[in-house]
């Protein structure tokens, strides 16, 4: 038996996915790169596809192969565009669409794929992937464009007025490229109102239980549990893990789970980390190891083989870890038992 657990809750999931829908007003193609943030990215697809999802976001195209079709009517787009070397894949997978960032993108592309769609991504003024404005339209008169991207720089900082100037560029853009679709929203942007909706939009982060802005309104979709190696009585005064950082204060109860940084639980959240066995909870104690966390079970039942619950409160852990809570997500590792629920 895999002595480490990883629940998805899809019913959590699907309900992340209408509550960021409903909110925008208009579609949405739903991230599922780094294999759907770390937690499974066909289980995602296959989740959302019942909700009606039919567009969905990969990196590249290695990774729109690894996920395979998305179903019949379904999409997916590859935001890290193209390079002629992966015209074999393209070929191979004509669901799959790229998001151009660059003339040389375009170029390669209208040369492997005459007349085949694409997307564009364009830069507003976060300065990381995209065209520059002025070269729109010799991109459009090359290939077939569906949508027009781009992507804020601070959406998901409410009093940050950048996210604001950005959406008015994008929006004089869509203004001058009439006959496509403009997308411009990730979670966060979702959150701040319809201005930011356009025609399409990007949830990611919201739909695997971050909260990317203070107006969203997410439910918890992992959780995580680990096996108890071992229990040890400690007297006070008894240290516990590397450095010896913390000592029993009294008599205490010590159970050592099988769960570390190795798995994407760091050293830097152990202040913050809450075990529960039953309704105890149980503090973690010490330094986090490669692949154990001791536990402070003095007050619960628990035993060798026993399993405990981390309450694995994304937004808590990543800001004590000080972590995005991208980073927390896509780290969990390969270790962990994937269960859907």
């Amino acid at each position: 038996m895999i002595p480490l657990r990883l629940t998805i809750d899809r019913r959590a999931l699907a309900a992340n996915w209408r509550w960021f829908r409903d909110r925008a007003g208009v579609p949405a193609a739903a991230a599922v790169k780094a294999d759907g943030y770390g937690l499974g990215a066909r289980l995602v697809v296959e989740t959302l596809r019942a909700e009606g999802a039919r567009s969905f976001l990969v990196s590249t195209f290695a990774e729109a192969e690894a996920l395979g079709a998305p179903g019949e009517g379904g999409e997916i787009l590859v935001l890290h565009g193209f390079t002629a070397d992966e015209a074999p894949a393209a070929a191979r997978m004509p669901w799959a669409r790229p998001v151009l960032n660059t003339p040389r993108q375009v170029a390669a592309w209208a040369s492997a794929f005459p007349g085949r769609p694409a997307d564009l991504m364009v830069e507003t003024g976060m300065h990381r992937l995209g065209l520059d404005p002025g070269a729109v339209a010799a991109a459009v008169a090359a290939v077939p464009v569906e949508t027009i991207h781009s992507h804020l720089a601070t959406a998901d900082e409410p009093a940050n007025p950048m996210a604001e100037v950005q959406c008015a560029r994008f929006r004089a853009l869509a203004a001058a490229t009439p006959g496509h679709r403009h997308s411009l929203a990730n979670s966060a942007a979702i959150c701040r109102g319809r201005d930011f909706a356009f025609d399409l939009v990007r949830p990611g982060l919201g739909l695997y239980g971050g909260v990317p802005h203070p107006a969203a309104e997410v439910v918890p979709v992992v959780s995580l549990a680990a096996r108890v190696i071992q229990v040890k009585a400690l007297a006070a005064g008894d240290p516990v893990g590397y450095g010896a950082t913390w000592r029993a204060p009294a008599r205490a109860r010590v159970a050592t789970v099988n769960l570390g940084y190795a798995d994407g639980i760091f050293r830097a959240c152990a202040p913050a980390l809450r075990f529960h066995a039953g309704g105890v909870a149980c503090p973690a104690v010490g330094r986090v190891s490669m692949d154990m966390i001791a536990v402070d079970v003095t007050a619960a039942e628990v035993g060798e083989g026993d399993w405990l619950a981390l309450d694995f409160d994304v937004p808590r852990l990543a800001a004590a870890a000080g972590l995005s809570q991208y980073e927390l997500l896509v780290s969990l590792g390969r270790r962990f038992e994937r269960v859907a629920a």
